[in-house]
Formats: structure tokens, sequence, C-alpha cells
């Protein structure tokens, strides 16, 4: 791997720490894991994102760069001659991706979240239903944007592919958690086998959780959220 004087600030179960780490992944790039944990937040990283206060920052040469969608275009346009482009090269099909992208973030996985964060039957049955339609939807736009090939960003995992596939490994822990079958294979036969595909590929198997670790971390991160909700 290519060494540049690069680290993350950020905690292993985080999917928008993993969005970073598979984006250096695709470009080859080494870092260094800053760990931090959950609960506390560092010098280091109130210094670095003193605005949102939130993992991930990415540091490249002592400049922080946050918001893990952000640090994701910034690898992709500033090592534009390693691995792969990561954006789409049509500057119509980078707003599709981006448009999708903020979808998962800002409707899709808060419903997912709240699969887990919720008690209450009807709530959950609700949220439960939510993150399945978002699925049958994002199935069609994973049709329309691969065009027939393995992942979203066509023959090799772009974007869009990384917004989504960071949380695979919590939609694997909600549905051992809860007893619920989230990603369908007779409902959304594409996106089931594109999720084979992301989590078996090289840029993405050694970053991605095993579930049953992720799922011992789930418990006490939704412990202390609900029992702050509740104070």
């Amino acid at each position: 791997m290519a060494r540049n004087d690069l680290k993350i600030l950020g905690a292993w179960p985080s999917p928008y720490v993993m969005r970073t780490r598979i984006a250096l992944n695709i470009k080859s790039l080494a870092y260094d894991f800053l760990e931090e944990q959950f609960g506390t937040k560092s010098e280091l990283l109130l210094k670095s994102n003193p605005i949102y206060k939130k993992i991930p920052v990415l540091i490249h040469d002592g400049k922080p760069i946050c918001e893990s969608l952000i640090i994701v275009q910034y690898i992709d346009e500033n090592w534009t001659n390693f691995g792969h482009s990561i954006l789409p090269s049509h500057p119509y099909d980078r707003a599709i991706a981006r448009f999708w992208a903020s979808y998962i973030d800002d409707k899709w996985f808060p419903a997912l979240r709240g699969v887990a964060a919720t008690q209450e039957e009807n709530a959950k049955k609700a949220a439960t239903e939510t993150v399945i339609e978002g699925l049958v939807l994002l199935e069609d736009v994973f049709k329309n944007c691969s065009k027939g090939k393995k992942f979203f960003g066509g023959d090799k995992i772009g974007y869009l592919d990384i917004a989504l596939g960071c949380f695979l490994g919590w939609l694997k822990v909600n549905e051992k958690l809860n007893n619920v079958n989230l990603l369908d294979e007779s409902k959304t036969p594409g996106l089931y086998k594109w999720a084979e595909d992301f989590c078996g590929d090289s840029v993405v198997k050694d970053v991605m959780p095993e579930t049953d670790k992720l799922a011992q971390a789930a418990k006490v991160i939704w412990a202390k959220i609900r029992a702050q909700a509740s104070s």
C-alpha cells in the first residue's frame, strides 16, 4: 500500500467509519487507525471536528476532513491515480448517486436504527416496514445504476455501494437480534446478491465486522441510548 500521512479517528463498529476505510482500501492507501471509545471524545477528535464532534475524521498531512461521504469524495478526488474511480464519471450519474446516498442517510438508515432503538411493538413494526420498503425501492435503483453488473458502480465498488454497503453489518445484527428477515432474496434478489458480492470483496471483508461481535457491541450501545432517552 502507498504510504501517506493518513490517520482515521473512528471506532470499528461505526458504519460511517467503514466508508472511509473502504475508500482508502480502494486506493490502496495505508493509514493509522486511532480508535475512539463510545461515549467519550478524545482531545484530538474535539480539535479536529469542533463543530459536530463526531467520527469519522480523516487527517491528511495534519489537516482534518469530516463527514463520511465528504471524506469518500475527498479520497477519490485527491488520489485519482490510485485504484479505480469511486464516484461515477458522468455528472448526471454522480448526481443520482449523491441523491440516493442522501436518501440512505436521511431516511433509510434512521428507520433501521429505529428497529433497534425502540421497544414499543407498533413503532418497531412501522420501522421494520419502512426498512423493507426502502430496500424494495433500492432494488430498482440497483437495477438502474448497475446496468446488469455486480455493483451500483458497475464492475467495481463505487460511491453508492459504499454508502449503502457500510450498513450491511448493522442490517444483519438487526435481523439476528430482532428475529426478522429484512433483506429478503424473494423480494430483492438483486440487492441480496449484491450484498454477498460486496461483503466478499477484498476492499471490504477485512473491515466488515463479524455479526456476532457487532451484535455484542450493539447491545451495549443500544442500552446506553435507551437509558439516555428515558432519563
